[in-house]
């Protein structure tokens, strides 16, 4: 059989290079059968067709056959729980269709304990449960480890693996970031024993997680680790008053790292505004964060917009002058 991978994601990012596992489970389960398999391409005719979208706001592609077998969270018309097969989930994924790729990805649970409005995860995957050893996702040809879990401090099951990291040799990169509310002080040792990639992350969705952050500092801090190692992503919704608060409580430790994302959830009809992506993409993106406040940046700006303007109808008052 001749099988078509179709990642929707590459095909809309051309620069793209964060590896699909859905895909690349796929492929390895295919040619472990003998069949071929190939990044699809519209103008051959395959057997099956596997396509995936994990953002909704990836668009679709117009040419993908009718009858080709989608998954992922960005495909709406599809049951946002959808799995696969465990006969293909099993499988090791095959990391030779993204080249770049330098790494090993994978989850050692599945699920979440909360449930936050604007996540997927508790539809998606229920709630948290282990799923699989770290030594079952390794490569042999890098030291490198990036877990996708979404609340890995949520399990005892986690934690402990996350334990049996230390000394491994690996390092590792959850690039989900963690819930800060569960680390307690023995969490935090095992963290700062673990060989990270570059950064530990948290998350800062709300205000009532800035003292769980500020305590998870301090504790980290006891063992050693530098602001400069933390990692903070922060939800920007449309009270961006909000968000403005939570990064000026975030910047109280000096050093530390703040990635904005706009909250976008098109299931919910949740599209980010003008003023989320300019908060999250120019002020917090641009590094504007660190040197002044947003009420700042936001004055800074109009009152560059009034110069231009005011410089504009000088330039053309001049010109008018000159005709008489």
């Amino acid at each position: 059989m001749k099988i078509g991978l179709h990642d929707a994601e590459k095909a809309y990012l051309k620069n793209k290079t964060f590896p699909n596992l859905a895909l690349m489970k796929i492929s390895a389960y295919h040619k472990s059968l003998g069949d071929d398999v190939e990044w699809w391409n519209p103008l051959y005719r395959y057997d099956s067709v596997y396509s995936s979208k994990v953002f909704d706001f990836t668009p679709d592609d117009p040419y993908l056959p009718d009858d080709a077998i989608r998954g992922g969270t960005g495909y709406e018309d599809i049951p946002v729980d959808q799995e696969l097969p465990d006969e293909i989930d099993n499988t090791y994924p095959d990391y030779s269709i993204y080249p770049p790729c330098d790494y090993a990805i994978g989850y050692l649970t599945r699920g979440c304990i909360r449930n936050c409005r604007w996540c997927v995860v508790p539809k998606k995957e229920g709630m948290i449960r282990p799923y699989r050893e770290w030594k079952e996702i390794v490569r042999n040809d890098t030291d490198n480890l990036v877990l996708m879990d979404n609340n890995i401090l949520a399990c005892d099951y986690g934690i402990q693996q996350l334990e049996s990291l230390i000394g491994s040799g690996y390092r590792i990169d959850l690039n989900q970031g963690m819930d800060a509310r569960l680390v307690t002080e023995d969490i935090a040792e095992i963290l700062s024993r673990i060989s990270w990639i570059r950064f530990i992350r948290f998350s800062c969705d709300q205000k009532s997680q800035i003292e769980p952050i500020r305590k998870t500092v301090d504790l980290l801090g006891k063992y050693g680790v530098k602001p400069y190692r933390i990692f903070v992503y922060l939800l920007v919704t449309k009270d961006i008053k909000d968000a403005a608060e939570r990064v000026e409580a975030m910047k109280q430790f000096h050093g530390i790292n703040i990635y904005a994302q706009a909250e976008r959830n098109e299931r919910m009809g949740i599209i980010p505004n003008k003023a989320q992506l300019e908060f999250s993409q120019r002020y917090i993106y641009s590094g504007r964060y660190r040197v002044e406040t947003w009420e700042e940046y936001c004055t800074r700006k109009e009152m560059n917009k009034l110069r231009r303007n005011l410089g504009t109808n000088l330039g053309q008052a001049w010109n008018q002058l000159n005709k008489v």
